[in-house]
C-alpha cells in the first residue's frame, strides 16, 4: 500500500468517526433548551434519575446523550464554562475507550468532564491519571464544584498521603492523580496480607492524559519497591578517585545514546594497578567491579542538572520526558549511590527490589482504557497492537491561526544558539512574548547565559525552579517576556497573551491567606452565603 493510498484511508476513517461525532455532538445540543430552563435542584437530580435507570437495565450508552447535557449545563452554570461541540465529539472518543488527539488549547481538561461524570454513576470508581502532582491537584480543585454540584465526589492521590487518605481517595466516584502514585498504590496493594488493607478497588475505567507521553514513552519504565538489603556497601566513596584517574578513550570508552561505558584493556590493568589488585575480573573481585562500573557509569554519564539535580543534600532524578523532578524515585544496583558518592552527599543503604511493574502492564488491566493528547495519530498502531485502542482526531473548534514553520538546520551548536539568541532579541524588541523549548536544564541554562550577556531580560523553567513553574508559565504569554524551559510536555499550565491574569489573582489570594478549598469556591460559580468565600471572590473580582 502506497503512502498516498494510506493517508487517505486514514483520513477517509477519520472523516467518518467525525460524521458520527457530530451527529451525536447534535443530538446533545437537543436538551439544551430543557435544561436550562431546570433549577439548580432539579439539573443536579439527574443524577439520582440516571443512577435508578441503569439500575432497571438501560446502558452507559442508553443515558449517554442526556448525561453529556447534563454536565454541559452545569459546567455553564458552576464553572463559567460551556462545552464547545467538539468538546463533546472528543468526550464521546473517550467514552469509546478510544484516543482523543486534540490540538493543544482544545480544552482537554473540560472535555474529560463528560465522559468522567457519565461512567462515574456506575459507582466503580473513575481514575483521571495525569503527568505530575500539579495538574492532578489543579484539575481536582477546579472540577470537584462541578461534580459536587451533580452529587459526585473526587479524590485526590498526591505524594504524601498516607493509608486512610490513599483509602477514602480511592472510594470517591471521581479519582484525580498521577500515573506514578496509582502505580505504587497497586504494588502496594499486593504486598499486604489481607484485601481490607488494600487501597485501590478493582481497575474499572481510567482518562490518561498526555497519553502519549505515558503509555508510549514511559511505557516500559518500571516502578520499583525496594526495601533495604541485608547489609550497606562502603566502596562507593573509594571508588570516586579511583574514576576521576581514568582518561576517555584510553582507560575507557562511552556512548551518550545508548548510554553505555566500558573499560579498556588498558583501563582494566589502571584500575588493578590503583586498587592493588591482581586480576579485576577474577570472581573474589566481583563486588569490587561492580562497584568500578557503576562509579565510572556515575561519573561518565550521569550529568548533573540533566539527569539529576542535588537539592537540600539529596541526589533527585529528573524525568527525561518532562523535565521534572522525580522524588522517591532512586536509580537502581548502586548506580543512585554512585552519583550520591561523586556529588559528596549523604549515601543512602542499597535496596533490593520486592515489586515491580511496567506502566504498560498495570494499564492493561483496566476493564476500559481512554486517553487524550496533542499527538497521538503517528502512534496508533502501537496504541492498536499494545492496548487495543484507536485514535480519533477530533476537530478544532476554530481554524488554527498557527503557522508550524519547518526545521532549521545548523552546521554547529553554537550556531544554532547564537541564531537562536539572535530571533529571541529581534522579538524581544517587537515586544512579543517568546517561548524556547529546550532537551535539558543544561541546554536551558547555557542559552539563558548568552541572553544575560546580551542584557535580555528572562525566565528559566526547569527542573531547579520546579516550584515556581505554574507561575512562570502562566505569565509566559506577557509583553517583552522570554521564557526558556525544558519539555513542555504536560505542563499544563494556559499561556495567554498579555498573561495570565486569573493564574495572577489566585495567587494573590493564596498570599493574603485563603485555603486553596476556599480558592476554589471563590472561583467558581456556585451559591454560597460562607462569609470567608464571598470575601475571597470579591478580592478576586478586583484582581
Amino acid at each position: 500500500m502506497g503512502i498516498d493510498t494510506w493517508l487517505k484511508k486514514v483520513l477517509d476513517d477519520n472523516k467518518r468517526d467525525v460524521k458520527k461525532l457530530e451527529k451525536f455532538a447534535a443530538q446533545v445540543n437537543q436538551y439544551d433548551k430543557p435544561f436550562r430552563e431546570l433549577s439548580d435542584e432539579a439539573l443536579s437530580a439527574k443524577t439520582a434519575e440516571f443512577k435508578e435507570r441503569l439500575a432497571a437495565g438501560e446502558t452507559l450508552d442508553d443515558i449517554m446523550a442526556e448525561a453529556f447535557a447534563v454536565v454541559r449545563e452545569a459546567s455553564d452554570r458552576i464553572l463559567g464554562l460551556r462545552h464547545f461541540d467538539v468538546q463533546i465529539m472528543g468526550g464521546h472518543v473517550l467514552h469509546e475507550g478510544r484516543i482523543a488527539e486534540m490540538k493543544t488549547g482544545e480544552g482537554k481538561t473540560l472535555v474529560a468532564t463528560c465522559p468522567v461524570y457519565l461512567n462515574a454513576l456506575e459507582g466503580k470508581g473513575v481514575h483521571v491519571v495525569t503527568v505530575n502532582d500539579y495538574l492532578a491537584r489543579r484539575d481536582a480543585q477546579q472540577l470537584s464544584p462541578l461534580y459536587n454540584f451533580l452529587g459526585l465526589s473526587v479524590g485526590l492521590i498526591v505524594h504524601g498521603l498516607d493509608y486512610v487518605q490513599r483509602k477514602d481517595a480511592y472510594n470517591c466516584d471521581i479519582t484525580y492523580g498521577t500515573n506514578n502514585e496509582f502505580g505504587f498504590d497497586y504494588l502496594r496493594d499486593n504486598m499486604v496480607m489481607h484485601e481490607r488493607n488494600m487501597v485501590q478497588r478493582p481497575l474499572h475505567y481510567a482518562i490518561v492524559d498526555e497519553v502519549d507521553s505515558i503509555l508510549i514513552d514511559e511505557a516500559r519504565t518500571p516502578l520499583i519497591i525496594s526495601g533495604p538489603a541485608a547489609k550497606a556497601k562502603d566502596l562507593y566513596t573509594p571508588m570516586v578517585g579511583i574514576v576521576r584517574q581514568l582518561k576517555n578513550e584510553e582507560d575507557y570508552t562511552f556512548d551518550e545514546k545508548l548510554k553505555t561505558v566500558a573499560l579498556t584493556e588498558d583501563g582494566t590493568k589502571h584500575v588493578e594497578r590503583l586498587l592493588g589488585i591482581e586480576n579485576l575480573t577474577d570472581e573474589t573481585n566481583i563486588e569490587i567491579a561492580h562497584h568500578v562500573n557503576q562509579a565510572l557509569k556515575a561519573q561518565v554519564l550521569m550529568k548533573r542538572d540533566r539527569d539529576y539535580v542535588v537539592k537540600d543534600g539529596e541526589v533527585i532524578i529528573v524525568d527525561e520526558f518532562t523535565g521534572r523532578l522525580m522524588y522517591g524515585r532512586r536509580y537502581s544496583e548502586g548506580l543512585h549511590q554512585a552519583i550520591e558518592a561523586k556529588e559528596g552527599v549523604n549515601i543512602e543503604k542499597e535496596s533490593q527490589t520486592l515489586a515491580t511493574i511496567t506502566f504498560q502492564n498495570y494499564f492493561r488491566m483496566y476493564k476500559k482504557l481512554a486517553g487524550m493528547t496533542g499527538t497521538a495519530k503517528t502512534e496508533e498502531d502501537e496504541f492498536r497492537a499494545i492496548y487495543g485502542m484507536d485514535v480519533v482526531i477530533v476537530p478544532t473548534n476554530k481554524p488554527v491561526a498557527r503557522e508550524d514553520a519547518p526545521d532549521i538546520i545548523y552546521r554547529t551548536e553554537n550556531g544554532k544558539f547564537e541564531a537562536v539568541a539572535d530571533k529571541v532579541a529581534e522579538l524581544y524588541e517587537k515586544g512579543q512574548p517568546v517561548l524556547v523549548g529546550t532537551v535539558s536544564i543544561e541546554k536551558s541554562e547555557r542559552l539563558a547565559d548568552i541572553l544575560k550577556k546580551r542584557g535580555i531580560p528572562h525566565k528559566v523553567l526547569n527542573a531547579k525552579y520546579h516550584e515556581q513553574e505554574a507561575l512562570i508559565v502562566a505569565q509566559a504569554g506577557k509583553e517583552k517576556s522570554v521564557t526558556i524551559a525544558t519539555n513542555m510536555a504536560g505542563r499544563g499550565t494556559d499561556i495567554m497573551l498579555g498573561g495570565n491574569a486569573e493564574y495572577l489573582a489566585k495567587a494573590d489570594l493564596r498570599k493574603a491567606g485563603f485555603t486553596e478549598e476556599v480558592i476554589a469556591e471563590a472561583t467558581g460559580y456556585a451559591e454560597t452565603e460562607d462569609e470567608e468565600i464571598l470575601k475571597a471572590r470579591t478580592l478576586f473580582a478586583e484582581r
